[in-house]
């Protein structure tokens, strides 16, 4: 695959005797990014900050975390083969691919409130504009093993890797599109509608009443009356 840029767009041709990559999808993906002004955003409202000069650029650093989540990695090792890439990086306005370790610092320089605020303010401009029609708010509890020494990681409810230590991933989804809104990141032991019940009602309380879901629906483990009561006193159904 070769590519080049023109009139602010993305050509590209296809190579039909090169090997098939995950990567070669992205140009499509990343010409929307640029189209919407998506990846820019995200990069300038980063509350990532460097002062040496031998610093990687943000841009740099997200956009390595970026490719290596559309290319199906799972792990900060996995970054290693974007280095073979000479064609997406340069379309995201890169100038190189960072190393998994710079992204590691990077990441860990952001302060969690921050973080936090950055990326759901990015989420909720992608997302609410849907929620002007009625919707359904699905909760969910998603259990993740981990491998490893990670912060949060504690042995506990696990159906398909017992002992094995875990993060519980409450996730706040628009029904049938599954597209997340929200998400909390808790230790493994906090997998309870109590655990997930603060994050719902703050994300909830975010929105006007225009914007509201016509149905909150989660298991049988939100039916107990502390998360009732508080949908009732919202007079969310």
């Amino acid at each position: 695959m070769v590519t080049d840029t023109f009139a602010g767009r993305i050509h590209v041709e296809w190579d039909g005797g090169a090997t098939v990559t995950p990567l070669g999808q992205l140009p499509f993906f990343i010409e929307y990014l640029k189209q919407g002004g998506l990846f820019d955003g995200l990069v300038a409202d980063c509350p990532l900050h460097y002062v040496s000069p031998n610093a990687p650029t943000k841009r740099d650093v997200l956009g390595t975390v970026m490719l290596s989540v559309l290319a199906g990695h799972w792990r900060y090792a996995h970054m290693t083969a974007l280095r073979c890439d000479p064609v997406n990086p340069a379309l995201l306005g890169m100038k190189e691919v960072v190393s998994e370790d710079a992204v590691r610092r990077g990441l860990d320089k952001i302060e969690e409130g921050a973080g936090m605020a950055w990326l759901q303010g990015h989420f909720d401009y992608t997302t609410r504009p849907l929620l002007s029609e009625p919707w359904i708010l699905d909760i969910d509890t998603t259990v993740k093993p981990l491998y490893g020494h990670q912060e949060g990681a504690v042995v506990s409810y696990n159906p398909t890797k017992r002992g094995r230590p875990s993060h519980s991933y409450h996730c706040y989804m628009m029904a049938n599109l599954r597209l997340v809104l929200a998400v909390e990141v808790a230790p493994g032991n906090q997998h309870t509608s109590k655990h997930s019940s603060p994050r719902l009602w703050e994300y909830l309380d975010g929105l006007s009443a225009a914007l509201r879901p016509w149905l909150i629906r989660g298991d049988v483990g939100f039916g107990n009356e502390p998360v009732m009561r508080e949908a009732e006193r919202r007079r969310q159904p």
